[in-house]
């Protein structure tokens, strides 16, 4: 007990204070910037984006390339030096898989930017989707994400509001309550922001791998300002209000059904070393409120903070992580994935399967419907692109609420998600994705029926 009132001095007080009160600031503060709503992290990464606009592509290319003739390097010739760096042992000296899928990406981003080869990799739809509309956003906003999340993880905010949201989180979804934060980040800025904030704290303990899992694939929602963008492609803009209360319903029931079933409710409550969790770890001690215990926690976490320099040196690592080694794989999962969605008719069949589900609930259009359910696990702007020729309102709304609801895409969350060290595949990812389909639809439908 002694130690909890050491902390309690000003300057612990106020270390844990002005970064964490930044941290809200710049990651879950909503704002209204130029008609819409979204925080200042995603501003702050816009304006790098626009500023690099003109080589921000060539940056982009010349870093894949260079990942993987590193990587493929140090499998080759195992220099000491990155073996013997823990840190550049675990960005390049990476398994046979992933080792593929950097040469596969740098392969996929040398003939899309210098739009060589078969068409079929480098068209607007596919490889240039990636790299010119998809990659210059994860790359601006890795770089401040990166570099600033050290405000949100490292100096007692979470302690303090995962003690607080606990009592919401753990009967609700049976997860800890800092997961809170994770949703709210997703929410009002990007989807990656949220996988980010839980990758790092899966690597350092918070989370274990079933939480983990399903943090990553439920919780990071799909961003405001992305739901205005889908509900704008298929003209039907003035309601965005009831689309978005939609969504958020929708999500709700995901959220609570989804990680109840197979493949989320096998992963083990083990931390990423395989300790097991305790159940006493949120417990709240005697003579403790949870306001109260959380101070504590949080002053305590801000106590053992060792200076600006370590908290530097650990955004720098988070963004050259994020920069080098996820960027890569989103180009060659992501490419693959619309490729297989624009050249093959794989996801006409797949959605074939849905059509007597979209006529038991009264879809108009249900045929031209069913071809867009899956390919949203490809990326999740298709859909509405697919929807916007079909007539009926009823069926565009639902289609652009599914394909928000859905969540996971290998254009982009998907790849983060198997890019990161989250505990989950592609084939689970996949389950997960028709788990969530076959969950919100339902509920989609029924609201839609109110509306139209």
């Amino acid at each position: 007990m002694a130690t909890e009132h050491n902390n309690r001095n000003l300057k612990t007080i106020l270390t844990f204070i002005v970064p964490s009160l930044i941290g809200l600031l710049l990651f879950v503060t909503p704002i209204s910037y130029n008609d819409a709503i979204t925080i200042p992290i995603a501003i702050i990464s816009k304006a790098l984006q626009q500023a690099l606009s003109d080589v921000l592509t060539l940056i982009i290319t010349v870093i894949v390339v260079a990942m993987a003739l590193a990587s493929l390097l140090t499998k080759v010739v195992q220099p000491k030096c990155v073996l013997n760096s823990p840190f550049l042992n675990g960005l390049l000296n990476v398994t046979p898989m992933w080792l593929v899928t950097r040469l596969i990406g740098a392969v996929f981003i040398v003939l899309t930017y210098g739009a060589l080869g078969p068409e079929l990799i480098h068209s607007a739809n596919t490889g240039a989707l990636v790299l010119n509309d998809l990659l210059p956003v994860l790359f601006s906003v890795f770089i401040f994400a990166g570099m600033l999340l050290p405000l949100l993880l490292n100096f007692g905010l979470l302690e303090l509001f995962g003690t607080l949201l606990t009592k919401i989180m753990r009967p609700l979804f049976n997860l800890p309550g800092r997961s809170a934060i994770d949703c709210m980040a997703s929410w009002l800025g990007d989807g990656s922001v949220g996988i980010l904030l839980t990758s790092k704290q899966y690597e350092a303990r918070f989370y274990t791998q079933r939480e983990a899992a399903v943090i990553g694939t439920t919780f990071s929602a799909v961003s405001i300002t992305f739901c205005l963008v889908v509900i704008s492609q298929v003209k039907l803009e003035h309601m965005f209000v009831p689309f978005y209360l939609t969504v958020c319903l929708a999500g709700f029931a995901a959220a609570f059904i989804v990680p109840k079933l197979p493949p989320l409710s096998w992963k083990k409550d083990h931390y990423i070393d395989e300790t097991p969790r305790q159940a006493d770890d949120e417990l709240i001690p005697a003579g403790h409120s949870a306001l109260s215990w959380g101070f504590d926690k949080a002053l305590e976490k801000a106590a053992n903070i060792k200076g600006v320099k370590a908290v530097l040196e650990e955004g720098i690592k988070n963004v050259v992580d994020m920069i080098f080694g996820i960027i890569p794989v989103v180009m060659a999962i992501g490419t693959t994935a619309l490729i297989i969605a624009e050249h093959t008719p794989i996801f006409n069949y797949l959605g074939m399967p849905f059509i007597p589900l979209l006529e038991l609930l009264q879809i108009p259009e249900a045929t031209a419907a069913s071809k867009t359910i899956v390919v949203g696990f490809a990326d999740m702007f298709i859909p509405s692109i697919l929807a916007s020729s079909i007539e009926s309102d009823m069926t565009r709304f639902v289609i652009a609420a599914l394909s928000v609801t859905q969540l996971i895409y290998m254009s982009e969350v998907g790849a983060l998600l198997i890019g990161s060290k989250i505990p989950v595949n592609f084939v689970e990812l996949f389950v997960v994705f028709l788990l969530r389909t076959l969950v919100t639809l339902p509920v989609i439908a029924g609201v839609a029926h109110l509306l139209f």
